[in-house]
Formats: C-alpha cells, sequence, structure tokens
C-alpha cells in the first residue's frame, strides 16, 4: 500500500517517486497547494474507491499516515 500511494502523489506532485519519503509531512513539499490536495484526493478515489472526509485527511500529517489511513478504510 504504502509504495502505491508513494506512486500516486509522486504523480501528483510532479516528483519522483525516490523523492517521497514514508516520513515526509507532504504539505511541505515545495509542490503541495490546493491543487495537489485535490489532485491526491481524487487519485485516493480513483485507484481506492474512497472518499477521504477533509477532517480525516487533515489528520494524516505523514505520507506513512496517509497511506496506512487508506489501507484500513478501502473498499
Amino acid at each position: 500500500m504504502l509504495h502505491e500511494l508513494i506512486s500516486l502523489m509522486a504523480e501528483c506532485l510532479e516528483k519522483e517517486p525516490e523523492e517521497i519519503k514514508e516520513t515526509d509531512e507532504f504539505r511541505e513539499y515545495e509542490e503541495w497547494d490546493s491543487l495537489a490536495y485535490l489532485s491526491v484526493i481524487a487519485a485516493i478515489d480513483d485507484a481506492y474507491g474512497l472518499v477521504v472526509p477533509v477532517e480525516d485527511f487533515r489528520s494524516c500529517r505523514t505520507v506513512q499516515a496517509l497511506a496506512d489511513y487508506v489501507a484500513s478504510h478501502k473498499e
């Protein structure tokens, strides 16, 4: 799950997957903005059939936390 989410985020942020680490606080990426947020949310929905509520997304600080959330809530 983690590697899949890293690939998905890399595509949304136009970064190389190697540049994204599980301990990174993804909101601190230079590329992170409202469009990146919408892209990641939409990509998670497309890939996993999961709509992440705003409150839940805000509680995920790191890439690993987001991957754990998706893994535990996906259909």
